[in-house]
């Protein structure tokens, strides 16, 4: 008998030995990994597991314990450490949790080293159970895992050290508690603009059905500007203090490269804060700026050059249609007509403004703001952009105006110089040519007295 015959031959027997032990073994085992998806997400559900079980009455009957601190809350927590098993039951099904790590015993190197390390839970239950222990038990242990993750959790400050000294970690981020008392009631600002920053937060924080119906990632962007001192870091600490967000606070200058980035961004939890401070003293942007400015003036260049084509081009790119409106109207509004929208369409048609700005117009920002309000803001963006739109091409005007007298002047000066230059010459061979007949004429006199000298002698 050949190794193909022996190879077939052990591969049915390994195939009936599992099934044979499939129906001795009454069992049926689950496995809850830390993270999923090519290892790039950590998992919800694990972390709701671990939650839960450091909660569990049965988790301090283990022999081997992990001591914890949770929030407001100066005693110890106690779960059951790597490798232990503890027992529950549930409606009369007993199960046990095991929690394990394994270590790789490969040698090679890889980007996420410490993911060599891998961390779950296994549940194991007897199969009469499965239903029950699929359905109303795994759901009762996530939903009480977040509950509690919800009352326990502590504010987090993550902060990215250099790319270089991430070999050996899991993630590029370090962490300390973040216990900044900053609130928005003890913040010094225009009660207006507070209560403004305040109607938002909470209309976003509300919005993750909204933003899923729109087509957006549910993220919102605020841009704090201003001189040290003027309040900065207090507002972004307030924030996450009212929404209670972990912060991100990514240094720039530590990250490498694009791939460094994206795996720090990757590596942030739902519901945090991502800051990036000084970004303006962050990036080198001064080459961008020269790329910009060179375009520009490629582009004004080409603009002169066929300045119709251009201007179509662009209007083309930017303009919304009257159609397209409609279409963000019913997917930010829910509406599919307004005695708003006639007025809508007439500034549409007279009116540059790009998809982006209309959708952020249309975006209710608070939730006691209606469709109405949201169109109203609209019609003024519209009005201001149309203003500006008129400012701009007066000042373009104006600059053309401008340009063309320079060159005019330009083109009167070069002609003066001209005339004066050809003048100038004119007047040089009339001189030469003076000096010529001066020459000449001294010459012929001395021929003269020369003859007659020679006749008298």
């Amino acid at each position: 008998m050949g190794p193909e015959w022996e190879s077939c031959g052990l591969n049915r027997a390994q195939s009936y030995g599992s099934k044979l032990m499939n129906l001795v073994y009454p069992y049926v085992q689950i496995t809850f990994h830390e993270y999923i998806g090519e290892r790039f997400n950590r998992s919800e559900v694990y972390g709701a597991i671990t939650t839960y079980l450091s909660a569990c009455p049965a988790s301090t009957a283990a022999k081997k314990l992990k001591a914890d601190d949770i929030k407001h809350n100066k005693s110890l927590t106690l779960s059951m450490d790597y490798n232990e098993e503890i027992t529950e039951e549930f409606q009369g099904a007993k199960l046990w949790w095991t929690s394990c790590k394994d270590a790789s015993k490969s040698q090679s190197f890889s980007y996420f080293p410490a993911s060599d390390e891998k961390r779950y839970y296994r549940l194991t239950f007897h199969r009469r159970y499965k239903d029950l222990i699929a359905g109303s038990y795994l759901n009762h242990v996530v939903q009480q895992g977040k509950n509690l993750a919800v009352r326990n959790r502590q504010l987090r400050l993550y902060t990215n050290g250099s790319s270089d000294n991430w070999y050996g970690k899991r993630s590029g981020w370090n962490h300390v508690v973040f216990e900044h008392p900053a609130t928005f009631r003890t913040l010094a600002m225009d009660p207006k603009k507070k209560e403004e920053i305040i109607n938002d937060l909470d209309k976003f924080r509300q919005g993750k059905d909204y933003y899923s119906k729109i087509g957006k990632a549910w993220k919102r962007g605020y841009l704090l500007y201003g001189p040290p001192g003027t309040g900065k870091s207090t507002m972004i600490a307030a924030m996450a203090n009212y929404l209670e967000y972990d912060i991100y606070d990514l240094e720039l200058t530590a990250v490498k490269d694009n791939t460094d980035l994206k795996k720090l961004l990757i590596d942030t939890s739902n519901k945090s804060i991502i800051v990036i401070e000084d970004i303006d003293c962050s990036l080198d942007l001064t080459g961008q700026r020269e790329k910009k400015k060179e375009k520009k003036q490629e582009d004004e260049d080409e603009e002169k050059k066929d300045p119709v084509r251009k201007r179509a081009e662009g209007e083309e790119g930017k303009r919304v249609t009257f159609e397209a409106f409609k279409v963000l109207a019913n997917n930010y509004l829910d509406i599919d007509s307004h005695p708003l929208f006639p007025k809508i369409e007439c500034m549409l048609k007279e009116t540059d403004i790009t998809p982006a700005d209309v959708a952020e117009n249309l975006m209710p920002k608070s939730v006691t703001e209606d469709a109405e309000t949201c169109l109203e803001s609209l019609i003024e963006a519209l009005k201001t952009a149309k203003e500006e739109a008129r400012k701009k091409a007066e000042e373009e005007e104006e600059a053309k105006l401008k340009a063309e007298e320079e060159e005019a002047k330009l083109k009167a000066e070069e002609e003066e110089a001209k005339l004066k230059a050809e003048k100038e010459e004119k007047e040089e061979k009339k001189s030469e040519k003076s000096e010529k007949q001066d020459v000449k004429c001294n010459g012929n006199v001395s021929d003269e007295v020369k003859e007659e000298n020679v006749v008298t002698a």
